[in-house]
């Protein structure tokens, strides 16, 4: 019974994702909150929007949003919790304007994994960490 009772203590809540993270690239801060029953994160700041704050959405594979500014813009959304991780969902990536599949896994209160893919087994993970 203890044993079952600490298990349950280590696992992460739902809302251990909640919170600004920076990304592993060109320090961008991801804001992840609650969407209804799932998860969602725009994109706030990164050393583009620092050095242009208008910086556009160019590389968007729609032509329609290129022009959109890309601080702001959802990078995440869509995710199912289970087992401790959010899967399901999708990632933008504006480098190369791309959506991939995505899952976020927390590892401790400061750090995720987040993993896109293309298909499996082409995926690429990431650490991301709280921002303070």
């Amino acid at each position: 019974m203890t044993m079952l009772f600490a298990a349950l203590l280590a696992a992460p809540s739902a809302d251990s994702v909640v919170g600004q993270w920076m990304t592993e690239t060109r320090h961008g801060i991801v804001n992840i909150q609650r969407c209804g029953p799932s998860i969602c994160g725009t994109l706030i700041t990164s050393d583009g929007i620092k050095a242009n704050p208008a910086l556009k959405d160019a590389n968007n594979k729609d032509e329609k949003l290129r022009d959109r500014a890309l601080k702001g813009v959802t990078m995440l959304q869509g995710f199912t919790q289970s087992d401790g991780m959010w899967d399901g969902g999708t990632i933008y990536n504006a480098e190369d304007g791309r959506i991939y599949k995505a899952r976020i896994t927390p590892v401790d209160a400061n750090t995720l994994k987040l993993r896109g893919c293309v298909f499996v087994p082409l995926c690429k993970t990431q650490t991301w960490t709280r921002v303070r």
